[in-house]
C-alpha cells in the first residue's frame, strides 16, 4: 500500500448530508435530479468519466406522470384541455426519457449485479457480453453459478457508453479481497464495473491520440500461460489483455484488489456540495468520477483487509487505479504447487531439527524458519508480483513446534499446579490462575500500595440469630455470604480477605493490579445492597427475618502481604485506610444509609453520582474527612433523585454556615420529596439542638465520633 491519495479518481459521495432534506433529499432521488447532477459534472466540472455505483432498476414516477396518463385514459379522456396540457408537459415530466437522452454520447458507465440466491429474478436489461459463449472452450475455470441479476432499465442501458457488474468475491472470513473481472451468465461473459470504466478510459485516450471522433472500446482478450512445460489439468488462463494493459487473474478469473490504504485513499466529495456549487472546479476536472455511497443506511459497506467498514465504491476505485498502473499482484493456479513444495520441504527440515535442540534453540529455529518463509513470500510479492499464501506454511511450522514442545509444556503445567497449591492458601482461587501465568511478577512479601478496602456487616445479627434455629441460621448466613462473595470476587474481581462472623473484609488492587479499583469497590457495594433486596424476598417467603447491611468503602496507601504469626499466616491489608473503611461501615447505621464512602474513593470515581453526607472525625484520626453515599451510575440515576441531591447539597452548605432557618425549610421540602429518610430527620434534630445550644465560633460543621 503506498498510503498516498490517488487524485486521478474522485468519489462523489451519497453521504448523510446529501440525503438531508435541505440538499437532495432521501434516496432514491428522482431522475431529474440525477440528470441535473450529471449535467453539472460534465458541463461545469469537466469530469472525464462518470461511473454510477447504483442501479436504476425501476421507472421514475416521482413526477406523477403515470397518474396523469391514467387519468387521461379514464376519467379525463374526453377533456380536451387536459389532453392538450398533458401532451405538452409529457416530455418535461418523463424523467427517464430525459435521463436516457442525456446519457447518449456521454462517457457514463452504469452498474448491475448478479444474484446467486434460489429466489433470484431477472430485473432490467444486461449489456451485451464482452466475450461470447464458448470463449474458454473446455478449460476448467471456476465461474460461480448465478440465478438472476438486477440491472438497469433497458432504455438507460442502451444509451450508456458501457456497463459492468458490482460483484466482489467475499472470502470465508467475510473480507473482500478479490473482484471477478469476468462473470459467466447463461454462456456469456460480463465484465466488472472497474474493467468497464478502464475500457472506456482507454478508448477515450486512443480517440484523443488518433484524432478520432468515434469512440471504440478496446476488446477483452484472454491470455494463456507462456510456460511450455505446464500440461495436464492446468487451465492456462493467467491474465486478460485490454489494449496495452495486462490484468493478472486467478483460477476464478478474479483480480486481487490493490488497496492503496485505509478508507479515504481517494478524494471524497459530498454530492450535497456539488449540488450547491460549493466545490472548486479543479477538484473534479479531468478525473474519473465514481458516484457511490458511504452512508450505512444505503447498505453498500464492506469489510476490507485495510478497514472493517469500507465503502464498496472505493473498492472499485482501488481496482481501477491498480489496473491503470499495472500494479496488480498475481496468484496463478500453479502457485498451489509451489505452496505444496514449500510445505513438504519446510516440514521435513523442521521435523528433523526441532527434536534435536534445546527449547530455546528450538524456538530460535522455528522463528528463523518462519522468517525465511516470510522473506520468500515478500521476495515473490515484491519482485515477481506473485502471491504465495503464508497461512498453511506458518500453521505447519507452529504445529510442529507445538507438538515437539508438548512434553515441556506438561512439565511446566505441573510446576504451575504446585505454585497454585502454594498461593491458594492466601489468595482467592480465581486470582491464583492469573498469578500462575507469570509467577515471577508476584510475591507474597509485604509491600506498600494503594488499595480500595470494603467492610460490610449485618445489622442486628444478634437478634437474627436468636430468631432462627441453628440449622436455619447456618443456611441464612451461608446464603448471604455466598451471594456477597460472588459479587466481590466473581463479578468485580476483588480479593476476599476474611469473614469476621457475619462481617466481610475485601480489597482491590492486590495481589493482581486493578487500575479501576475505586470504581469496582463502589460498584460492588451498590450491587451488594441490591442483592440484599433479592435475598429478603427469599427470606420473607421462608418466614425468616429481613436482612440489613452497612458497607464502608475507602481508598488509600496501605501495607499488603503475607502477615501473621508462626502458626498462621494470611494475605491481608493493614493501615490507616483500612481502619477508616471499618469506621465508615460502623457509621452507616448512625446516618441511616447503606453505604459510606471516603473522600479519596469519591475523588477517584468519575461516573458515579455521590451524595455528600457529612464531615467527620473518626476515632484515631485528627483530620476530618468528608463522607459520601453512592447513589448509582450517572446513566442510571433518575432525575427526581438528582433534583433531591441538588437541594440537599444546598442544605448542607447552609448547615455549615449556620443558616438554621434556611436549613429547616429545605429539610421540610426534602422530607416531602423523600419521606422516611433517616438522614433528613437526623439533621433536623441536629439543627434543633444547635438552636438550643449554639456551637462555638470555631465550629466548622464537623461531626466528631469518640467511639469506633
Amino acid at each position: 500500500m503506498p498510503g498516498t491519495p490517488d487524485d486521478r479518481i474522485v468519489i462523489l459521495d451519497i453521504d448523510e448530508r446529501s440525503l438531508d432534506s435541505r440538499a437532495l433529499g432521501r434516496w432514491p432521488w428522482g431522475r431529474d435530479k440525477i440528470t441535473a447532477l450529471m449535467q453539472k459534472l460534465f458541463d461545469k466540472y469537466g469530469v472525464l468519466i462518470v461511473g454510477l455505483d447504483v442501479v436504476f432498476a425501476e421507472p421514475d414516477e416521482s413526477s406523477g406522470l403515470p397518474v396523469l396518463e391514467k387519468l387521461a385514459r379514464t376519467r379525463l379522456k374526453d377533456v380536451g384541455p387536459f389532453q392538450s396540457a398533458l401532451k405538452e408537459l409529457r416530455p418535461e415530466l418523463d424523467h427517464d426519457a430525459s435521463f436516457t437522452k442525456f446519457l447518449r454520447g456521454r462517457p457514463v458507465v452504469l452498474g448491475y449485479y448478479f444474484n446467486g440466491n434460489e429466489d433470484a429474478v431477472e430485473s432490467g436489461a444486461l449489456p451485451e457480453p464482452v466475450l461470447p459463449p464458448g470463449t474458454f472452450g473446455n478449460k476448467r475455470i471456476h465461474f460461480a453459478i448465478w440465478k438472476g441479476y438486477g440491472a438497469n432499465l433497458p432504455e438507460l442501458q442502451a444509451s450508456a457508453a458501457n456497463a459492468g457488474h458490482f460483484n466482489s468475491l467475499v472470502d470465508d472470513d467475510g473480507v473482500s479481497r478479490r473482484v471477478p473481472t469476468l462473470m459467466e451468465y447463461k454462456g456469456g461473459y460480463y465484465e466488472a464495473f472497474s474493467l468497464a470504466i478502464v475500457r472506456l478510459y482507454l478508448g477515450m485516450q486512443d480517440a484523443v491520440r488518433n484524432n478520432k471522433t468515434a469512440l471504440a472500446l478496446p476488446k477483452v482478450l484472454t491470455g494463456n500461460a507462456p510456460e511450455p512445460f505446464i500440461r495436464g489439468s492446468y487451465t492456462g488462463l493467467e491474465w486478460l489483455e485490454v489494449g496495452q494493459l495486462r490484468i493478472p487473474v486467478d483460477d476464478e478469473v478474479a483480480a486481487l484488489v490493490p488497496y492503496r490504504g485505509p478508507r479515504g485513499s481517494f478524494p471524497y466529495i459530498s454530492l450535497a456540495d456539488i449540488w450547491s456549487d460549493k466545490v472548486p472546479v479543479e477538484r473534479a476536472k479531468g478525473r474519473i468520477a465514481l458516484i457511490g455511497t458511504s452512508t450505512p443506511s444505503l447498505f453498500d459497506l464492506r469489510s476490507a483487509p485495510v478497514d472493517k467498514v469500507y465503502p464498496g465504491v472505493e473498492i472499485h476505485a482501488n481496482l481501477i487505479a491498480g489496473i491503470l498502473d499495472g500494479k496488480l499482484k498475481h496468484k496463478p493456479p500453479y502457485m498451489l504447487g509451489a505452496e505444496l513444495l514449500l510445505l513438504v520441504t519446510g516440514g521435513i527440515v523442521l521435523t528433523l531439527l526441532i527434536p534435536m535442540l534445546a527449547p530455546l534453540w528450538a524456538t530460535v529455529a522455528t522463528v528463523t524458519g518462519m522468517t525465511l518463509i516470510t522473506l520468500l513470500d515478500l521476495w515473490l510479492w515484491s519482485f515477481a508480483d506473485l502471491v504465495l499464501p503464508l497461512a498453511a506454511s506458518v500453521l505447519m511450522t507452529v504445529t510442529l513446534y507445538t507438538v515437539n514442545m508438548a512434553y515441556g509444556y506438561f512439565v511446566e503445567t505441573r510446576s504451575k499446579r504446585q505454585l497454585e497449591e502454594l498461593f491458594g492458601q492466601y489468595v482467592p482461587p480465581e486470582l491464583v490462575g492469573i498469578m500462575a501465568e507469570d509467577p515471577e511478577q508476584y510475591t507474597m512479601a509485604p509491600r506498600s500500595t494503594d488499595l480500595t478496602i470494603l467492610f460490610s456487616d449485618v445489622r442486628g445479627f444478634t437478634s437474627i440469630s436468636e430468631a432462627l434455629s441453628p440449622e436455619h441460621l447456618r443456611e441464612y448466613i451461608n446464603e448471604y455470604l455466598t451471594d456477597m462473595s460472588n459479587i466481590i470476587r466473581g463479578k468485580y474481581r476483588g480479593t476476599l480477605d476474611k469473614y469476621i462472623g457475619d462481617a466481610i473484609m475485601a480489597f482491590w488492587n492486590a495481589p493482581v493490579e486493578d487500575k479501576d479499583h475505586p470504581r469496582n469497590g463502589v460498584l460492588a457495594a451498590l450491587e451488594m445492597l441490591r442483592e440484599c433486596d433479592k435475598l429478603n424476598k427469599k427470606f420473607t417467603a421462608r418466614g425468616w427475618p429481613n436482612l440489613k447491611i452497612g458497607i464502608g468503602v475507602n481508598s488509600g496507601n496501605v501495607r499488603v502481604g503475607d502477615m501473621g504469626s508462626r502458626q498462621r499466616m494470611a494475605y491481608t491489608a493493614m493501615g490507616d485506610a483500612v481502619n477508616v473503611a471499618s469506621r465508615l461501615e460502623g457509621r452507616t447505621k448512625y446516618y441511616g444509609v447503606g453505604i459510606l464512602v471516603g473522600e479519596r474513593t469519591r475523588a477517584l470515581v468519575k461516573d458515579v453520582v455521590f451524595k455528600e453526607i457529612d464531615k467527620i472525625k473518626v476515632k484515631g484520626k485528627d483530620e476530618a474527612i468528608t463522607i459520601y453515599e453512592p447513589m448509582g451510575l450517572e446513566a442510571e440515576v433518575e432525575k427526581k433523585v438528582l433534583d433531591e441531591l441538588k437541594l440537599w447539597h444546598q442544605t448542607i452548605r447552609s448547615y455549615r454556615s449556620r443558616q438554621w432557618d434556611q436549613v429547616e425549610v429545605n429539610l421540610l421540602n426534602l422530607q416531602r420529596m423523600n419521606p422516611g429518610c433517616a438522614l433528613y430527620e437526623l439533621y433536623a434534630n441536629e439543627v434543633a439542638g444547635k438552636r438550643r445550644s449554639p456551637p462555638p465560633p470555631e465550629w466548622t460543621g464537623v461531626t466528631v465520633f469518640d467511639e469506633k
